[in-house]
C-alpha cells in the first residue's frame, strides 16, 4: 500500500511539474512575442515604404503612361522600361529588411467602380448582373444612395436613420460617403442578406430575419441562400478617383461599365471578354510579358468596342491608377503578421499613406 501511495504521489508530482514546465514555455513565448511585436510592426511599416518607392518608380518609367497587370507593382514581370530602371530584379514576395523580410501584394482600387459616385443606375445594373431578385434591387439601390448622400428624407424604397434606429442594435444612417466598402454590410437589404456583399464568405448561411431568399427567375428555392457569381465588394470600392482603369478592371466591372453605356447584358459580357483578350496579348494570359495595355481609353476601339460606346465610356475610364491597397506580410524569426495600407499617388514625387492598420 505504501509503495502504491508513493507511486501515485510521484505521478501527481510529475504531472504538476510537466504542467508547470509547459506553462513556463507558454509564458516565455508570450513574452518573446510581446517583445518582438513592435519590431514586427515597424517591419510592416517598412514594407509600406517599399511599396511607396515602387509606385513612385513606376510613375517615372518612360514610355509607359499607364498602369497594367504586367507591371512589377502588380506582380508581373515588367516591361522593357522597368528592366532598365531601379525596379529591375526586385522581388516583392521576399524582400529582406534588417533581420526579417516582407512580402507585398499591391492592387489598385481603380479596378473597381466607386460606390460613392456610381449612382443609382450603375448600382441597379450591378445587382441585375449578379442575379439579385427584382424586388430587392430597388430597396438595396435606394438604401445605398440614402447611405452615401446627406439629408433625412429617404428615397421611395430606401432608408434613413428612422429605419436603422429600429434595428437591434440600433444605429444611424451615415448620410455621407463611405470610407470603406464593408459599410455596405450596414445598409438596408444587405445587412440581412450579406451574401449580396460577399457570397464567398456569407453564401449558404441563413441570415437575418427573413430566411426566404430567391433569385431572379428560377434561382434558389425558398429557404436557400442564393449562389451569386460575385458580390458587391468585387465590383465596388469606397476609395478611388472615380474612374475605372481599363487595364486592370475585371470582367464584371468592364461588363458593368459597358451596360451603363447602353449595351445589353450579353453584348456587354462579350465585349468585356474581347477587351480582356486584347490586353492579354498573344498568349491570352494577363500579367505576362506580351500584354498589350491600352495607352488611353480611346484605344478600346482596337478591341472592337463601337466608337459611340468608346465616347460614352471615355469620362468613366482611365489607364492610370492613383489609389492602391497594399498588403504587407512581415516575417521576423518564427513570427509573421499582416498589415494593410491605402496609398494615394498624385505623381512620382507624391505617394501618400492614407491609412495603415492591422488585425489583432
Amino acid at each position: 500500500m505504501a509503495l502504491i501511495i508513493v507511486m501515485i504521489a510521484v505521478l501527481v508530482l510529475s504531472c504538476l511539474a510537466a504542467g508547470f514546465a509547459y506553462s513556463m514555455k507558454v509564458e516565455n513565448r508570450l513574452a518573446f512575442n510581446a517583445r518582438e511585436q513592435p519590431d514586427l510592426t515597424w517591419l510592416g511599416r517598412s514594407g509600406v515604404e517599399l511599396a511607396r518607392w515602387v509606385l513612385a518608380q513606376e510613375a517615372m518609367i518612360p514610355g509607359e503612361p499607364y498602369d497594367a497587370l504586367n507591371q512589377i507593382w502588380a506582380g508581373g514581370p515588367g516591361g522593357l522600361g522597368e528592366t532598365n530602371s531601379p525596379l529591375a530584379g526586385i522581388d516583392l514576395t521576399h524582400y529582406p529588411i534588417a533581420d526579417g523580410w516582407v512580402s507585398l501584394k499591391i492592387i489598385d482600387l481603380e479596378r473597381y467602380a466607386n460606390i460613392n459616385s456610381a449612382g443609382e443606375p450603375v448600382i441597379r445594373q450591378a445587382l441585375t448582373l449578379m442575379g439579385v431578385d427584382a424586388d430587392q434591387i430597388s430597396v438595396i439601390s435606394d438604401s445605398i444612395e440614402d447611405w452615401v448622400t446627406p439629408g433625412n428624407l429617404p428615397r421611395i424604397a430606401g432608408a434613413k436613420s428612422d429605419y436603422y434606429e429600429g434595428l437591434n442594435p440600433p444605429y444611424e444612417c451615415k448620410s455621407a460617403p463611405m470610407d470603406d466598402i464593408s459599410e455596405l454590410l450596414l445598409v438596408r437589404g444587405i445587412w440581412d442578406h450579406p451574401e449580396i456583399y460577399d457570397p464567398q464568405t456569407y453564401g449558404g448561411q441563413a441570415t437575418g430575419r427573413n430566411p426566404f431568399h430567391h433569385q431572379l427567375g428560377f434561382g434558389a428555392a425558398p429557404g436557400q441562400t442564393p449562389n451569386y457569381p460575385f458580390g458587391l465588394k468585387d465590383v465596388f470600392t469606397a476609395i478611388s478617383r472615380g474612374q475605372v482603369n481599363v487595364n486592370t478592371a475585371g470582367r464584371n466591372v468592364l461588363q458593368l461599365l459597358l451596360m451603363s453605356s447602353g449595351m445589353d447584358m450579353d453584348s456587354a459580357g462579350n465585349m468585356a471578354d474581347a477587351i480582356i483578350q486584347y490586353r492579354a496579348g498573344p498568349d491570352g494570359q494577363e500579367g505576362t510579358e506580351d500584354d498589350t495595355p491600352f495607352l488611353n481609353p480611346n484605344q478600346l476601339s482596337a478591341a472592337g468596342v463601337p466608337p459611340q460606346v468608346v465616347g460614352a465610356l471615355s469620362r468613366f475610364c482611365t489607364v492610370r491608377s492613383s489609389t492602391f491597397k497594399v498588403t504587407v506580410t512581415a516575417h521576423l524569426g518564427n513570427l509573421s503578421h499582416e498589415y494593410t495600407a491605402i496609398l494615394f499617388r498624385n505623381g512620382p514625387n507624391s505617394v501618400q499613406v492614407v491609412s495603415f492598420y492591422w488585425e489583432n
